[in-house]
């Protein structure tokens, strides 16, 4: 079976400096897959360059069996890439509901949101913004600003942004951050219910208790390379993993924390 994203080789040099080298990862379909590490691991490079906000220097980037290596961002998105970003990028001016009519409409480079819902919305845009409204929960929250919701809020607003594009893959850069345990345990719910929708996971999350929990497969970033990979039963034992956030010494058993994070079932 062909993987939905194969990333080969994917390598992102800045002069002499490898923020990423030869970074092998794949995703396949139906599949809810984590890429971890501590920080300036090189997470955030790998999905600017799998998404094309960032060029790459080596390698290919495949998607649903096409070379999307050299594609702009906007068409890697109508092909079903979709991404989110750390800031929440919300316009706070516009209502949720209208949040998601942006970003329902292909963008164009003269296009402010303003203009865009000047348009007369489709049916089918319509009905992907109150798909993506229902499958986070926040049909009840379509008619009031971003400022006047909670952080844990704003964050699923702007997955359902993300997912009012229709992806076939989503990929979440750290929606868990800022978000306390509650919050976290709720984002979970709705991050694995994507799955029944049709729509791929890959997850980008300091949230180690949220990572371990949702994801079938785990890949583990150091320094810019992979280190390890597997689900997260021998992710959460595995010697690199623990020297990747805790250093070198805990990898000997002197620090367990990543074992004690309650195994699902």
């Amino acid at each position: 079976m062909t993987p939905l994203l194969d990333a080969r080789g994917v390598t992102v040099k800045y002069g002499g400096v490898y923020a990423n080298s030869e970074v092998k990862l794949q995703i396949e379909e139906g599949q809810f897959v984590g890429l971890i590490g501590a920080n300036g691991a090189g997470k955030t490079t790998f999905v600017d360059a799998i998404t094309g906000f960032t060029p790459i220097s080596s390698g290919e980037v495949h998607f649903n069996g096409e070379d999307i290596s050299r594609d702009r961002p906007e068409v890697r998105t109508r092909k079903g890439l979709v991404r989110t970003f750390q800031s929440l990028e919300l316009f706070d001016d516009l209502t949720v509901w209208d949040n998601l009519l942006v970003a329902c409409e292909p963008a164009r480079w003269w296009s402010l949101p303003v203009d865009i819902l000047r348009r007369k919305q489709s049916q089918d845009v319509k009905d992907q913004a109150d798909w993506a409204l229902r499958t986070v929960g926040l049909e009840s929250l379509r008619d009031r600003l971003p400022e006047d919701l909670s952080h844990g809020q704003r964050k699923l607003v702007g997955v359902a942004r993300a997912l009012a594009a229709r992806p076939k893959l989503i990929l979440l850069d750290e929606p868990a951050a800022g978000l306390d345990a509650d919050e976290s345990a709720e984002l979970s719910l709705v991050l694995r219910g994507l799955l029944s929708h049709g729509v791929s996971v890959f997850l980008i999350d300091h949230d180690m208790g949220l990572v371990l929990s949702v994801c079938d497969q785990i890949y583990v970033l150091d320094f810019g390379k992979i280190v390890t990979s597997g689900p997260p039963s021998s992710i959460r034992r595995d010697p690199a993993v623990i020297a990747a956030y805790l250093g070198d010494s805990a990898a000997g058993g002197e620090n367990e924390a990543l074992s004690l994070v309650p195994e699902e079932g």
